[in-house]
Parts: structure tokens; C-alpha cells; sequence
């Protein structure tokens, strides 16, 4: 063999099986980290960027939807926006887990700041969910009529940004499983 050869071996040898499989954990939690980011943002938004304006008989009189009239939407675009600057600022220790596999602290304090946040993004979109929901059936019970054959674009882009923000909640879901499965590790 020759002297590159037996340096290579040697250090694939010191490696321990479970670090090189805590190295490739650590590397799934950086791409999920950017997938629940790229959610949250998106999410964010499309959320708040959803308004529709449909003339009533006339150009003066008119009825208008935007996302702002209702306070769940805007907590949910707050929450979204929160959650995608946490992700985005946590990007650099999930980084920093992929070159040392090892470090253990660091994740509990990850694993913490995840929960606060996906229970913080959960409230968020089961808080604009139940608004969408309204748009859609209504509540005959209430006398709430369903809007969305009226405001369709506007049903459309709220439906959407539910979409991405519990896609995002999913991956923050799986970070905090993964995050717990690699403490456990030996």
C-alpha cells in the first residue's frame, strides 16, 4: 500500500461508525433546517401578499379581502416570519454540527429553541386554519356565509400558504426527532 493509502485507512479507522453516522444526521438537519425556512418564508409571504378586490354594481362601491382584515392571518404571518428568522439563525450551528458530529450541548439548546418554535408555528396555522376553514363552508349555525366562490384567488392563496407553513412544521417535526435519535446516540 502506499503511504496516502495507509493515512486514509488509518483515519476512517479512528472514525467511529456512529460519528460518521452522526455526521450524516447532522447534515439531513441542515437541509431541513433550509426546507422548514424556505416554508415558513414562503408561507409568510403568500400570506401576506393575499388580497382581492371585486366590484359590487358599480367601480365605487366595492368589497375587498385582505389578508390583514383578519387577526389569525396576521398571527400566522408574524409567526411564520419568526419562525424563518429562528431557522435562518440556526442555520450556522447546524453547519458547525456537520464538522463536529460530537457536540452534544449544543443540540439540547437546539432542541429547546425547536419546540418553542414549532409549537409557536403550529399556533400560527391552526389559528389561520380554522379562519380558512370559515372561508371555505362557512357556518350556517353562526350565519357565516362561505366567501370563497366569491373571493377564489384569495381562498386559493390562503390555502396555499397553510400548505407551506405545515410542510415546514413537518420538518421541524423530523428535526426535533433526529436532534433527540443523535443525543441518544453513544
Amino acid at each position: 500500500m502506499k503511504a496516502g493509502q495507509i493515512e486514509a485507512a488509518e483515519a476512517s479507522e479512528q472514525q467511529p461508525p456512529a460519528q460518521g453516522l452522526k455526521k450524516w444526521m447532522s447534515i439531513v438537519d441542515f437541509v431541513l433546517r433550509i426546507v422548514a425556512a424556505i416554508g415558513t418564508l414562503g408561507s409568510a409571504i403568500a400570506m401576506a401578499t393575499t388580497n382581492e378586490t371585486l366590484p359590487f354594481f358599480t367601480q365605487f362601491l366595492q368589497f375587498k379581502a385582505q389578508y390583514n382584515d383578519i387577526q389569525s392571518f396576521t398571527f400566522f404571518v408574524i409567526a411564520n416570519g419568526v419562525v424563518c428568522g429562528y431557522l435562518v439563525l440556526s442555520i450556522p450551528l447546524s453547519i458547525f454540527h456537520v464538522k463536529r458530529p460530537a457536540m452534544t450541548i449544543t443540540r439540547i439548546i437546539l432542541i429547546i429553541f425547536d419546540t418553542a418554535m414549532i409549537t409557536l408555528l403550529t399556533a400560527g396555522g391552526s389559528a389561520a386554519a380554522a379562519i380558512v376553514y370559515l372561508a371555505h363552508n362557512g357556518n350556517s349555525s353562526a350565519n357565516w356565509f362561505a366567501i370563497c366562490q366569491q373571493f377564489n384567488s384569495f381562498c386559493e392563496r390562503t390555502t396555499g400558504s397553510l400548505i407551506g407553513s405545515f410542510g415546514a412544521t413537518i420538518a421541524m417535526m423530523l428535526l426535533i426527532i433526529l436532534s433527540a435519535v443523535v443525543i441518544s446516540r453513544p
